[in-house]
């Protein structure tokens, strides 16, 4: 006796629908005019069987995966947690499955990925790099067959579109907001220095400082509490501690306000305090703390939407990573006045 096949068959569909295979296969494909009343038919015993095509088949055969990669740090990240919601709902949107791969901002780990992504098939991604600068990625992404956004930061010298926040605008915006407080020894705190967008923020928090004849005070050793923790005591130990502080990562920002209140530092009474990055408690804490913000679903609605358009307009074999003008949209950021900074409650 012949074991039943556990999944249906295109034969199963052609012939409870009393056609041949070929129209089966041009009504699941779209590709080929198929008469309506057939069609109707080929439909409702492709749902009456339960039928699914062989997406392994269809690879074989020159198929798009429908499948496409997004590389980022983490997706513990609110920031990218949130742009791969963004992302998410406008692949399900286009029948696209997405692959989430976490890189932990290592090299390495990012090179892997995109060869992993590579191997799968997948008919395009998004990828926040690394390393903006790394000749590796640049010359890995060049030789891919299929297009490529490059969000939260760019990839130098490479044809690949990015989107991207204005973060030097953001930073100099904030740390001219302390200024206009009256602030005069405002130190900036941060980690991972060689992060585009960690570059772009210090560029312009020295710019407004020194634009104001202040000096830059650049600590870049924080990467946790304990380190938030030791430099704040140290600073506040010296002969000439600070009167605000500008944290540029929201994990920063909440480590340095936890410091804060554990070693009794008023806020923002002995020191001011603004972050960059918005994120969910931000405004219920005392004080509400005041922060850039980035337009996070805007960010990653803008890459999403630039990636589709080129699968889109490519090739059913993919596109190609490769345009004569790669574009870069900058997105505008906003400072959220709130009472860590001197403001009063309502923000003014």
């Amino acid at each position: 006796m012949t074991k039943k096949s556990k999944h249906p068959t295109l034969s199963e569909v052609a012939k409870k629908a009393g056609v041949g295979t070929t129209t089966v296969s041009r009504v699941i494909n779209g590709v080929e005019r198929v008469e309506p009343k057939t069609m109707a038919r080929v439909q409702q015993a492709i749902q009456a069987l339960g039928y699914m095509p062989n997406q392994a088949a269809r690879v074989l055969k020159g198929h798009r995966t429908r499948t496409i990669g997004f590389v980022i740090p983490s997706i513990a990240d609110p920031f990218f947690s949130n742009c791969a919601e963004v992302l998410q709902a406008i692949a399900r949107s286009n029948d696209f499955l997405v692959i989430v791969l976490t890189t932990q901002n290592d090299s390495a780990t990012e090179r892997d990925a995109v060869n992993i992504l590579t191997q799968h098939r997948v008919d395009g991604f998004v990828i926040a790099p690394a390393d903006s600068e790394s000749e590796a990625l640049r010359s890995l992404l060049l030789r891919l067959p299929v297009p490529i956004v490059a969000l939260d930061r760019p990839v130098a010298g490479a044809l690949v579109p990015s989107v991207v926040a204005n973060n030097f605008d953001g930073a100099q915006h904030a740390t001219r907001h302390l200024i206009k407080h009256g602030y005069k020894r405002i130190v900036c705190l941060t980690g991972e220095i060689n992060l585009y967008t960690i570059r772009e923020r210090v560029r312009g928090y020295c710019d407004a400082i020194e634009s104001a004849g202040l000096e830059p005070v650049l600590e870049t050793s924080i990467h946790d509490y304990e380190s938030a923790e030791h430099v704040i005591k140290k600073m506040f130990h010296s002969p000439n501690p600070p009167d605000a502080i500008f944290t540029l990562k929201n994990r920063t920002t909440i480590d340095t306000f936890e410091a804060l209140q554990k070693l009794g530092i008023s806020i923002p009474k002995t020191v001011a305090l603004v972050g960059y990055d918005d994120f969910q408690l931000a405004g219920t804490v005392r004080p509400a703390i005041t922060v850039v913000q980035q337009p996070i679903y805007e960010l990653g609605h803008v890459a999403a939407q630039l990636l589709f358009e080129r699968l889109l307009s490519s090739p059913a074999s993919g596109g190609s990573a490769l345009t004569n003008s790669p574009q870069q949209v900058q997105l505008k950021t906003r400072l959220i006045r709130r009472s860590s900074c001197g403001c009063s409650s309502k923000g003014n």
